[in-house]
Protein backbone atom coordinates (compact mmCIF):
# COMPACT_ATOMS: atom_id res chain seq x y z
CA UNK A 1 0.00 0.00 0.00
CA UNK A 2 2.67 2.42 0.79
CA UNK A 3 4.59 2.17 -2.03
CA UNK A 4 1.65 2.42 -4.54
CA UNK A 5 0.47 5.14 -2.46
CA UNK A 6 4.24 6.59 -3.32
CA UNK A 7 4.03 5.61 -6.69
CA UNK A 8 0.47 7.40 -7.29
CA UNK A 9 1.86 10.38 -5.85
CA UNK A 10 4.78 10.54 -7.98
CA UNK A 11 2.84 9.78 -11.32
CA UNK A 12 0.55 12.79 -10.77
CA UNK A 13 3.44 14.88 -9.96
CA UNK A 14 5.58 14.56 -12.59
CA UNK A 15 2.13 14.78 -15.12
CA UNK A 16 0.93 18.61 -13.07
CA UNK A 17 4.77 19.23 -13.70
CA UNK A 18 4.42 18.71 -17.55
CA UNK A 19 0.67 20.33 -17.90
CA UNK A 20 1.92 23.11 -15.96
CA UNK A 21 4.72 24.15 -18.49
CA UNK A 22 2.28 23.14 -21.33
CA UNK A 23 0.47 26.21 -20.22
CA UNK A 24 3.25 28.39 -21.02
CA UNK A 25 4.17 26.78 -24.28
CA UNK A 26 0.38 26.51 -25.41
CA UNK A 27 0.12 30.35 -24.75
CA UNK A 28 3.26 30.81 -26.61
CA UNK A 29 2.45 29.23 -29.67
CA UNK A 30 -0.81 30.94 -29.76
CA UNK A 31 -1.26 32.68 -32.33
CA UNK A 32 2.17 33.31 -33.64
CA UNK A 33 2.48 29.60 -34.63
CA UNK A 34 -0.16 28.10 -34.27
CA UNK A 35 -4.31 28.53 -34.15
CA UNK A 36 -6.09 27.04 -30.86
CA UNK A 37 -7.80 24.44 -33.27
CA UNK A 38 -4.25 23.36 -34.86
CA UNK A 39 -3.29 22.70 -31.26
CA UNK A 40 -6.81 20.77 -30.44
CA UNK A 41 -6.08 18.63 -33.08
CA UNK A 42 -2.56 17.95 -32.29
CA UNK A 43 -3.15 16.83 -29.28
CA UNK A 44 -6.56 14.56 -29.58
CA UNK A 45 -5.94 13.00 -33.34
CA UNK A 46 -1.72 12.74 -32.43
CA UNK A 47 -2.71 11.47 -29.31
CA UNK A 48 -5.21 9.04 -30.11
CA UNK A 49 -3.40 7.69 -33.12
CA UNK A 50 -0.02 7.61 -30.68
CA UNK A 51 -2.16 5.35 -28.63
CA UNK A 52 -3.43 3.06 -31.26
CA UNK A 53 0.13 2.69 -32.68
CA UNK A 54 1.56 1.80 -28.96
CA UNK A 55 -1.35 -0.43 -28.16
CA UNK A 56 0.21 -2.69 -31.26
CA UNK A 57 2.91 -3.53 -29.13
CA UNK A 58 0.70 -4.51 -25.42
CA UNK A 59 -1.45 -6.45 -24.75
CA UNK A 60 -4.95 -4.90 -24.58
CA UNK A 61 -7.67 -6.90 -22.45
CA UNK A 62 -11.31 -7.07 -23.57
CA UNK A 63 -13.69 -3.91 -22.55
CA UNK A 64 -16.39 -4.74 -20.49
CA UNK A 65 -19.84 -4.27 -21.58
CA UNK A 66 -20.73 -2.05 -18.86
CA UNK A 67 -17.42 -0.07 -18.94
CA UNK A 68 -18.32 1.35 -22.24
CA UNK A 69 -20.52 4.16 -21.64
CA UNK A 70 -17.99 5.35 -19.03
CA UNK A 71 -15.26 5.28 -21.72
CA UNK A 72 -17.28 7.38 -24.27
CA UNK A 73 -18.58 10.04 -21.59
CA UNK A 74 -14.71 10.32 -20.57
CA UNK A 75 -13.58 10.94 -23.87
CA UNK A 76 -16.18 13.17 -25.67
CA UNK A 77 -17.13 14.79 -22.61
CA UNK A 78 -14.13 14.66 -20.01
CA UNK A 79 -11.29 14.41 -22.23
CA UNK A 80 -12.36 16.46 -25.59
CA UNK A 81 -14.48 19.36 -24.05
CA UNK A 82 -11.96 19.60 -21.06
CA UNK A 83 -8.80 19.91 -23.87
CA UNK A 84 -10.87 21.97 -26.18
CA UNK A 85 -12.12 24.92 -23.73
CA UNK A 86 -8.96 24.80 -21.61
CA UNK A 87 -6.69 25.58 -25.39
CA UNK A 88 -9.37 28.31 -25.82
CA UNK A 89 -9.04 29.81 -22.76
CA UNK A 90 -5.33 30.47 -23.22
CA UNK A 91 -6.43 32.04 -26.47
CA UNK A 92 -8.14 34.47 -24.80
CA UNK A 93 -6.72 34.74 -20.97
CA UNK A 94 -3.01 34.82 -19.70
CA UNK A 95 -1.40 31.95 -18.17
CA UNK A 96 -0.89 33.04 -14.80
CA UNK A 97 -4.18 33.25 -14.39
CA UNK A 98 -5.81 30.09 -16.14
CA UNK A 99 -2.95 28.04 -14.14
CA UNK A 100 -5.09 29.58 -11.11
CA UNK A 101 -8.28 28.53 -12.18
CA UNK A 102 -6.70 25.11 -13.13
CA UNK A 103 -6.89 24.18 -9.54
CA UNK A 104 -10.22 24.07 -9.13
CA UNK A 105 -10.69 20.52 -9.88
CA UNK A 106 -10.66 19.66 -6.40
CA UNK A 107 -13.60 21.18 -5.58
CA UNK A 108 -16.07 19.76 -7.92
CA UNK A 109 -14.48 15.92 -7.67
CA UNK A 110 -15.48 16.39 -4.47
CA UNK A 111 -19.13 17.50 -4.65
CA UNK A 112 -19.77 15.03 -7.49
CA UNK A 113 -18.30 12.60 -5.39
CA UNK A 114 -20.84 13.14 -2.59
CA UNK A 115 -23.49 13.55 -4.86
CA UNK A 116 -23.19 10.77 -6.99
CA UNK A 117 -20.76 7.90 -5.38
CA UNK A 118 -21.59 8.81 -1.43
CA UNK A 119 -17.67 9.88 -0.61
CA UNK A 120 -17.07 11.22 2.83
CA UNK A 121 -13.97 13.01 2.74
CA UNK A 122 -12.18 13.16 6.40
CA UNK A 123 -11.65 16.64 7.73
CA UNK A 124 -7.90 16.72 7.38
CA UNK A 125 -8.73 16.37 3.17
CA UNK A 126 -11.49 19.74 3.28
CA UNK A 127 -8.29 21.69 5.33
CA UNK A 128 -6.33 20.50 2.58
CA UNK A 129 -8.26 21.50 -0.15
CA UNK A 130 -9.07 25.18 1.54
CA UNK A 131 -5.54 26.00 3.09
CA UNK A 132 -4.43 25.34 -1.16
CA UNK A 133 -7.54 27.42 -2.44
CA UNK A 134 -6.17 29.99 -0.07
CA UNK A 135 -3.10 29.85 -1.44
CA UNK A 136 -4.53 29.97 -5.21
CA UNK A 137 -6.80 32.99 -4.20
CA UNK A 138 -3.37 34.57 -3.13
CA UNK A 139 -2.11 34.94 -6.58
CA UNK A 140 -4.99 36.01 -8.17
CA UNK A 141 -5.79 39.01 -5.43
CA UNK A 142 -2.29 39.65 -4.80
CA UNK A 143 0.10 38.66 -7.45
CA UNK A 144 -0.01 42.14 -9.58
CA UNK A 145 2.35 39.93 -12.35
CA UNK A 146 3.78 42.07 -14.77
CA UNK A 147 3.34 40.33 -17.96
CA UNK A 148 5.66 41.84 -19.40
CA UNK A 149 6.41 42.54 -23.64
CA UNK A 150 9.19 40.83 -23.62
CA UNK A 151 7.43 38.30 -25.72
CA UNK A 152 4.91 38.31 -28.35
CA UNK A 153 2.18 36.32 -27.01
CA UNK A 154 2.18 38.87 -23.73
CA UNK A 155 0.74 41.22 -25.74
CA UNK A 156 -2.61 39.42 -26.61
CA UNK A 157 -4.16 40.33 -23.00
CA UNK A 158 -7.40 42.45 -22.90
CA UNK A 159 -9.68 42.74 -20.14
CA UNK A 160 -12.28 41.37 -21.86
CA UNK A 161 -10.22 38.38 -23.09
CA UNK A 162 -9.17 37.62 -19.93
CA UNK A 163 -12.85 37.23 -18.49
CA UNK A 164 -13.57 35.13 -21.43
CA UNK A 165 -10.63 33.25 -20.54
CA UNK A 166 -11.65 32.68 -17.13
CA UNK A 167 -14.83 31.35 -18.10
CA UNK A 168 -13.97 28.98 -20.54
CA UNK A 169 -11.12 27.43 -17.66
CA UNK A 170 -13.96 27.02 -14.87
CA UNK A 171 -15.53 25.19 -16.95
CA UNK A 172 -13.06 23.28 -18.48
CA UNK A 173 -11.92 22.29 -14.87
CA UNK A 174 -15.68 20.90 -14.46
CA UNK A 175 -14.71 18.10 -17.56
CA UNK A 176 -11.78 17.35 -15.91
CA UNK A 177 -13.36 16.47 -12.53
CA UNK A 178 -15.84 14.66 -14.54
CA UNK A 179 -12.61 12.88 -16.62
CA UNK A 180 -11.15 11.67 -13.24
CA UNK A 181 -14.72 10.50 -11.63
CA UNK A 182 -16.45 8.71 -14.01
CA UNK A 183 -13.46 6.70 -15.21
CA UNK A 184 -11.87 5.90 -12.02
CA UNK A 185 -13.82 2.62 -12.48
CA UNK A 186 -12.29 1.25 -15.65
CA UNK A 187 -9.09 2.43 -14.71
CA UNK A 188 -8.79 -0.16 -11.48
CA UNK A 189 -9.63 -2.62 -13.95
CA UNK A 190 -7.64 -2.08 -17.02
CA UNK A 191 -4.21 -1.59 -18.34
CA UNK A 192 -3.39 2.28 -19.01
CA UNK A 193 -3.37 1.96 -22.85
CA UNK A 194 -6.41 -0.34 -23.23
CA UNK A 195 -8.22 2.29 -21.51
CA UNK A 196 -6.88 5.21 -23.06
CA UNK A 197 -7.05 4.11 -26.85
CA UNK A 198 -10.59 4.08 -26.29
CA UNK A 199 -10.78 6.77 -24.23
CA UNK A 200 -8.87 9.14 -26.89
CA UNK A 201 -10.38 7.68 -30.02
CA UNK A 202 -14.22 9.46 -28.59
CA UNK A 203 -12.12 12.80 -28.06
CA UNK A 204 -10.58 12.49 -31.29
CA UNK A 205 -13.81 12.19 -33.47
CA UNK A 206 -15.40 15.01 -32.36
CA UNK A 207 -12.18 17.11 -32.86
CA UNK A 208 -12.40 15.80 -36.16
CA UNK A 209 -14.59 18.38 -36.81
CA UNK A 210 -11.93 21.29 -36.45
CA UNK A 211 -9.46 19.76 -39.17
CA UNK A 212 -11.44 22.18 -41.86
CA UNK A 213 -10.31 25.40 -39.96
CA UNK A 214 -6.78 24.02 -39.14
CA UNK A 215 -5.53 23.62 -42.25
CA UNK A 216 -3.26 26.81 -42.57
CA UNK A 217 -0.67 26.99 -39.64
CA UNK A 218 1.80 29.81 -39.40
CA UNK A 219 4.03 27.04 -38.10
CA UNK A 220 4.13 25.40 -41.35
CA UNK A 221 5.66 28.21 -43.54
CA UNK A 222 9.05 28.71 -40.63
CA UNK A 223 12.47 26.93 -40.63
CA UNK A 224 12.66 27.93 -36.79
CA UNK A 225 13.13 24.87 -34.45
CA UNK A 226 11.48 26.02 -31.06
CA UNK A 227 7.97 26.59 -32.03
CA UNK A 228 8.85 22.58 -33.78
CA UNK A 229 10.18 21.51 -30.18
CA UNK A 230 7.50 23.07 -28.39
CA UNK A 231 4.83 20.93 -30.17
CA UNK A 232 6.92 17.33 -30.22
CA UNK A 233 6.62 18.56 -26.18
CA UNK A 234 2.53 19.15 -26.44
CA UNK A 235 2.36 15.64 -28.16
CA UNK A 236 4.57 13.71 -26.43
CA UNK A 237 5.14 15.10 -22.47
CA UNK A 238 1.65 16.56 -22.02
CA UNK A 239 -0.36 14.43 -24.14
CA UNK A 240 0.73 10.83 -24.12
CA UNK A 241 3.38 10.30 -21.22
CA UNK A 242 0.97 12.81 -19.09
CA UNK A 243 -2.04 10.67 -19.54
CA UNK A 244 -0.49 7.39 -19.35
CA UNK A 245 0.56 8.63 -15.45
CA UNK A 246 -2.63 10.16 -14.60
CA UNK A 247 -4.24 6.50 -14.78
CA UNK A 248 -1.69 4.46 -11.78
CA UNK A 249 -2.30 7.69 -10.37
CA UNK A 250 -5.99 7.52 -9.98
CA UNK A 251 -5.74 3.77 -9.17
CA UNK A 252 -2.99 4.06 -6.25
CA UNK A 253 -4.26 7.22 -4.98
CA UNK A 254 -7.86 7.82 -6.07
CA UNK A 255 -9.42 10.74 -8.23
CA UNK A 256 -9.92 13.57 -5.07
CA UNK A 257 -6.33 12.92 -4.30
CA UNK A 258 -5.12 13.21 -8.38
CA UNK A 259 -7.42 16.36 -8.89
CA UNK A 260 -5.67 18.09 -5.87
CA UNK A 261 -2.40 17.87 -7.32
CA UNK A 262 -3.75 20.54 -9.10
CA UNK A 263 -3.19 23.08 -7.18
CA UNK A 264 1.03 22.86 -7.64
CA UNK A 265 0.18 23.61 -11.63
CA UNK A 266 0.39 27.02 -10.67
CA UNK A 267 3.99 26.84 -9.49
CA UNK A 268 5.42 25.16 -12.43
CA UNK A 269 3.28 27.71 -14.97
CA UNK A 270 4.79 30.57 -13.02
CA UNK A 271 8.33 29.43 -13.01
CA UNK A 272 7.82 28.43 -17.24
CA UNK A 273 6.25 31.81 -17.92
CA UNK A 274 8.75 33.82 -15.88
CA UNK A 275 11.85 31.99 -17.82
CA UNK A 276 9.67 32.28 -21.24
CA UNK A 277 9.52 35.76 -20.70
CA UNK A 278 5.92 36.03 -19.93
CA UNK A 279 5.38 36.88 -16.94
CA UNK A 280 7.41 38.36 -13.85
CA UNK A 281 7.43 36.62 -10.20
CA UNK A 282 6.54 38.33 -7.27
CA UNK A 283 7.56 37.66 -3.36
CA UNK A 284 3.83 37.74 -2.92
CA UNK A 285 3.29 34.81 -5.11
CA UNK A 286 6.06 32.65 -3.38
CA UNK A 287 4.66 32.89 -0.46
CA UNK A 288 0.90 31.32 -2.05
CA UNK A 289 3.22 28.66 -3.87
CA UNK A 290 4.22 27.49 -0.38
CA UNK A 291 0.54 28.03 1.33
CA UNK A 292 -0.31 25.81 -2.05
CA UNK A 293 2.46 23.21 -1.06
CA UNK A 294 1.19 23.43 3.04
CA UNK A 295 -2.29 22.25 1.50
CA UNK A 296 -1.02 19.72 -0.40
CA UNK A 297 0.75 17.88 2.39
CA UNK A 298 -2.40 18.50 4.75
CA UNK A 299 -4.60 16.30 1.87
CA UNK A 300 -1.95 13.28 1.23
CA UNK A 301 -2.28 12.70 5.50
CA UNK A 302 -5.71 12.93 5.08
CA UNK A 303 -5.39 10.26 2.54
CA UNK A 304 -3.27 7.82 3.96
CA UNK A 305 -5.23 8.41 7.17
CA UNK A 306 -8.26 7.50 5.18
CA UNK A 307 -9.62 3.49 6.13
CA UNK A 308 -10.90 1.68 3.14
CA UNK A 309 -14.50 0.26 4.36
CA UNK A 310 -16.15 -2.04 1.68
CA UNK A 311 -19.85 -0.72 1.75
CA UNK A 312 -22.93 -3.33 1.62
CA UNK A 313 -24.17 -4.58 -1.71
CA UNK A 314 -26.69 -2.52 -1.10
CA UNK A 315 -24.91 1.07 -0.54
CA UNK A 316 -22.71 0.49 -3.39
CA UNK A 317 -22.32 3.89 -5.19
CA UNK A 318 -23.50 4.05 -8.85
CA UNK A 319 -23.10 6.85 -11.05
CA UNK A 320 -26.53 7.79 -12.85
CA UNK A 321 -27.67 5.62 -15.60
CA UNK A 322 -25.06 3.14 -15.13
CA UNK A 323 -23.95 -0.30 -13.92
CA UNK A 324 -21.27 -1.28 -12.13
CA UNK A 325 -19.36 -0.27 -8.93
CA UNK A 326 -17.15 2.75 -9.20
CA UNK A 327 -14.83 2.19 -6.17
CA UNK A 328 -13.00 4.49 -4.17
CA UNK A 329 -9.28 4.43 -3.92
CA UNK A 330 -7.74 4.57 -0.52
Amino acid sequence: MKKGFFIGNLCILIAVIFWGVNVSVTKALIPDWMTAYGIIIVRLVGGAILMWLTSLFIKCSKIEKDDWLKLILGGAIGLFLFIFLFILSLKYGNPIDISIIMTLPPIFVILMGVIFLKQRPNWMEYVGVVISFIGAAIVILGGDVDHGHTHEAARHYTAKGNIIGDILAIVSTICYAFYLVILEGPTKKYKPITMLRWVFLFSAIPALVLIPFSIHQPIFHTSKAVPWIEIAFILFCVTFIAYFLVEPAIKYIGSELVSIYQYLLPVFATISAVLMGLAKLHWLQVLAMGIIVVGMIFTNIGKKRRKDVPLPASQTPQLTGQSGQIAESK
